[in-house]
């Protein structure tokens, strides 16, 4: 076999994100693997008949990026779902269930998601009677953006059985008129379950076309590698489209703690798979979100004194959750839980406080995941107990105009405290929660470089003492990923012997002002040495 690249990319800017050649001007690829990184010379002695040579006329190179924080196949899904996430009005509202309604046949379930109700022209939380007009044959789940909340038509809610008379389950919350008592429609966390578990499975020929667009999507925006809070259904379908050899983003899986056992029937130690799928660990569930209201703190939303959030079903029965990771931590699994009020996080350090201190320090590489809100005092312990920061600076453009109003000025200096973070010396790892958010890692090097907000009226900064540098960010959304999930030899950076996953970018994001980087171009995207996404035009 000729001893020569598959692939050369030249003359471009090379950010390798290696200490001692930070800067490049070429890359060599063979056979999967980057076999070269210096300058356009030296591609010479790797360059012979069939190599595809591309000029990058000074376009920047990074390692392709790692979405530490995705829920891939929802993602996929929701592509050809109801997109709501720019509806700004009830009529909008009724007008998109409508059009979906009448492609489908009767019966048939209509879902969604995006809507956000502190983006209505008048914010109010979406009712039943906006959407029963408009479907009296097919039943309707469309979740809030951050799906901690959802809204059901009343076919739906007869079909799980839920009425004035249904009380609110543990962990979540049925919604109910003052006046009348009637199910308004809305459904919080644990009270969601109830609905969706009525929603028929998807075959796995629709998972794997799920799969396929989400992947589509992610080469457009320069993943490479996503670790993904799915199922074991979402397995499935990565492990149909892997024996096919059809998977061509890296998957980093993790399943929900409440299947531990299956880990422990099989004796299973995560990460367990190959270079192009892994189940990587458990995600557990502290509390609910922000934007719904709850997300646990230790004092009242300011705009709901009656409300502190809602613990999740995950913590359900008392000590539920400690004896889950406490299993975990026996079978040297890897855990990733969410936690987002600071009474959440507070929790879940001090689960993690003692079993780290009952049974030693390890390479766990524990992950709290969008640690959003935290206690002062609480900042430096995820450095002292090495605890990875899993975040997600897309939602601070959102929640930075608002947040303020949900828990007042006091709470809201220590919101998405990400320098405070990396001061201590935490491993901060950037993730997009697609599709909550948009699967864009530019959107959210710029969301944590500048911490702008969506309204406008914060051009120098939302709580601007927690902005990173583009440096962390860049880190943030590629060796960091990769250190998350226990691969930083063999990728996140664009060394020789690693994997070659790349994203080719118009703008040196260097050169050009913060407030452009989330308008960069994604040229080109290299996956496993093959170019899987060019730009047109």
């Amino acid at each position: 076999m000729e001893d020569k690249a598959n692939l050369i990319l030249w003359n471009g800017d090379v950010w390798t994100l290696d200490h001692h050649k930070p800067w490049s001007e070429a890359v060599a690829v063979k056979d999967g693997l980057i076999v070269k990184v210096g300058s356009n010379r030296d591609m010479k002695e790797w360059k012979g008949p069939h190599t595809q040579v591309v000029d990058l006329k000074g376009a920047m190179v990074l390692p392709g990026f790692i979405d530490s924080h995705a829920h891939f196949l929802e993602g996929g899904r929701a592509l050809s779902e109801v997109r709501l996430k720019t509806v700004k009005d009830p009529e909008e509202f009724r007008n998109r269930i409508k059009n979906r309604v009448q492609q489908r046949e009767k019966g048939e379930w209509i879902l969604g998601e995006g809507w956000d109700h502190h983006q209505f022209e008048k914010p109010q939380l979406p009712r039943k009677e906006w959407i029963d007009p408009v479907s009296p044959q097919n039943p309707v789940c469309v979740d809030r953006c951050d799906m901690h909340m959802t809204l059901a038509n009343s076919l739906a809610l007869k079909i799980a059985g839920i009425t004035r008379e249904t009380p609110s389950p543990e962990g979540g919350e049925i919604e109910k008129d003052p006046v009348t008592g009637d199910p308004t429609g809305i459904l919080k966390d644990a009270a969601m379950g109830r609905l969706k578990e009525n929603i028929p499975e998807f075959t796995l020929k629709r998972k794997r076309q799920a799969v396929e667009s989400a992947m589509e999507c992610a080469h457009s925006k320069g993943v490479t590698s996503v670790h993904d809070m799915g199922t074991f259904q979402s397995f499935q379908a990565y492990q149909s489209l892997g024996r096919d050899h059809h998977l061509t983003t890296r998957i980093y899986l993790f399943i929900p703690v409440t299947e531990i056992e299956v880990y422990s029937r099989l004796r299973l130690e995560a990460p367990f798979g190959n270079d192009f799928l892994k189940i990587g660990g458990l995600k557990g569930f502290v509390d609910g979100s922000l934007g719904s209201s709850t997300a646990l703190f230790f004092q009242p939303y300011k705009d709901n004194p009656q409300k502190k959030g809602l613990l999740h079903p995950h913590m359900f029965p008392e000590g539920i959750m400690k004896k889950r990771m406490a299993q975990a931590e026996r079978a040297r699994l890897q855990m990733a839980v969410h936690a987002i009020g600071e009474k959440a996080n507070h929790t879940i350090l001090d689960i993690c406080e003692h079993l780290i201190r009952t049974h030693g320090k390890r390479d766990r590489r524990w992950r709290i995941e969008h640690v959003q809100h935290l206690l002062p005092q609480d900042i430096p312990r995820l450095s002292g107990l090495n605890l990875i920061a899993s975040v997600q600076p897309s939602h601070l453009v959102e929640d930075g105009s608002w947040a303020q109003a949900k828990i007042g000025e006091k709470r809201v200096r220590w919101s998405y405290p990400y320098q405070s973070l990396l001061q201590q010396g935490t491993i901060l790892t950037f993730g997009s929660d697609w599709t909550v958010a948009p699967m864009d890692p530019l959107w959210g090097i710029w969301a944590s470089v500048t911490r702008e907000t969506s309204d406008g009226l914060n051009p120098d900064g939302w709580v601007p003492e927690q902005k990173v540098s583009l440096r962390q960010a860049i880190r943030a959304s590629t060796w960091n990923g990769a250190y998350a999930e226990f691969s930083e030899d063999k990728k996140g950076s664009v060394e020789k012997g690693k994997l070659a996953d790349l994203v080719v970018i118009r703008e040196n994001l260097f050169q050009i002002p913060p407030r452009e980087i989330r308008n960069a171009q994604i040229l080109m995207t290299v996956f496993n040495g093959q170019i899987v996404y060019q730009k047109k035009g």
